[in-house]
């Protein structure tokens, strides 16, 4: 006999699925799948499953397309295109859309990259090899942190919430920026220029208001393929291609549903949230530990990623706000301690999708690296999420913490967005 869901399950359900926290928490499944496989007796058949060639030779320089060429340079090409969506949405019409909304979390994040990224360099200034990869620690996995902001219900309030969102756009920003500029390879001139023709068609049809889909689908393939073959990240199609997508700002309200935008990134979500980062998850979270020994947590380039996620997001991104709000740059995030802000520019140090994915470019051709990198994203990003979470879930609440919740969730769910509380 089959039986019907009461509706009141059906909304909780609903929610979940509808959040980044549920893609969070997916995402930290999937990594812990593979951290169990990669050290079981199916260790080998998930290393043949990373290789298998799936495809035809796209690129010369990349030689034959695996399984992980394939998630890292085709799936996160979508990754990358639902983040530009975000991104310029947020600009145009939402939480940084104008220069007050900006100020209280620009200063966070850039001081949430530089921190880091000086911490890694001080501790691996000895081997030159190694100064490739400062930028790993420099970047925040917001579906991560969402998901471990979900597991603590209201012990996080929602102004802080709606910080760590914004925060991280502007991480994204910066990654996606640093990407571009420091791991970029050689130059295919002729493949750059055929990538700037379709970027130009695609401009074209944005300002001709052309609002189906399909001709900037066709363009968004194709400029991710002359990308591809160009030297420049693949990935980067994706954000460039984003910003070029008509959007019909309206504001106040979510964005208008005939947008094409909208309809995009819509779309997109669910695939991202619920295939596509945990699959990244799981094809890059995998690190054997076999014949590790714990002197190799000490060397360098685990130490210094761990220490820069760890110790230098949580202190630029809290000396950040801290100087933002004493200097009259912008105010204290309503309803929140200063111990709750800290534990929140804690859980900034997770930064397992992004460093994960700019550790494989740090290093291309050492995979010895890429695996000691590994070690110390999720060494950072673990110890960042426990201690943050035993901070917010003991920290005394603010005395007006519950007289902004209204205000505040009708703020972080505009657009469709919604915070499991």
């Amino acid at each position: 006999m089959s039986t019907t869901a009461s509706p009141k399950h059906h909304s909780v359900l609903q929610r979940f699925l509808a959040s980044d926290a549920a893609g969070g928490i997916l995402l930290m499944a999937a990594a812990v799948a593979a951290l169990i496989i990669a050290n079981s007796p199916l260790a080998s058949a998930y290393q043949h499953f990373l290789h298998w060639q799936t495809g035809p030779v796209l690129s010369d320089k990349l030689g034959p397309m695996t399984t992980h060429l394939w998630v890292n340079d085709g799936l996160m090409a979508v990754f990358f295109l639902l983040v530009g969506l975000e991104i310029k949405r947020e600009l145009v019409d939402g939480r940084l859309s104008t220069w007050e909304q900006r100020r209280l979390p620009a200063l966070p994040a850039l001081l949430g990259m530089a921190f880091p990224a000086a911490i890694y360099v001080l501790l691996t200034a000895k081997q030159p090899l190694l100064m490739n990869g400062w930028a790993i620690p420099a970047a925040t996995d917001i579906a991560f942190a969402m998901g471990v902001l979900a597991l603590l219900g209201r012990h996080a309030p929602l102004s802080l919430k709606l910080l760590l969102v914004s925060v991280a756009i502007i991480d994204d920003m910066g990654a996606v920026a640093i990407i571009a500029v420091f791991y970029t390879a050689s130059i295919n001139a002729g493949a750059l220029a055929a990538a700037a023709a379709i970027v130009v068609v695609l401009f074209a049809l944005n300002k001709l208001r052309v609002m189906k889909l399909w001709p900037y689908l066709i363009g968004l393939a194709l400029l991710w393929y002359v990308t591809l073959l160009s030297g420049v990240h693949a990935t980067i199609a994706g954000v460039v291609g984003a910003f070029l997508i008509p959007y019909i700002p309206s504001p106040g309200t979510p964005d208008a549903p005939d947008s094409p935008l909208h309809r995009l990134e819509h779309a997109l979500h669910p695939w991202v949230g619920f295939l596509i980062v945990p699959v990244f998850g799981f094809v890059n979270a995998g690190v054997s530990f076999a014949g590790l020994s714990p002197s190799a947590m000490w060397a360098p380039l685990p130490l210094g990623i761990a220490a820069g996620l760890f110790l230098g997001k949580q202190l630029g991104v809290f000396a950040g706000v801290m100087l933002a709000v004493r200097s009259g740059l912008a105010g204290k995030p309503r309803g929140s301690t200063w111990l709750q802000i800290y534990a929140v520019s804690m859980l900034c140090g997770i930064g397992f999708t992004m460093s994960l994915f700019i550790s494989g470019l740090a290093f291309p051709g050492h995979p010895a690296y890429v695996e000691e990198a590994k070690i110390g994203i999720l060494l950072g990003s673990l110890l960042s999420a426990i201690v943050a979470c035993l901070i917010l879930r003991f920290a005394p609440k603010a005395k007006d913490q519950l007289e902004h919740e209204g205000v505040q969730a009708d703020e972080i769910r505009r657009d469709g967005d919604v915070v499991t509380m």
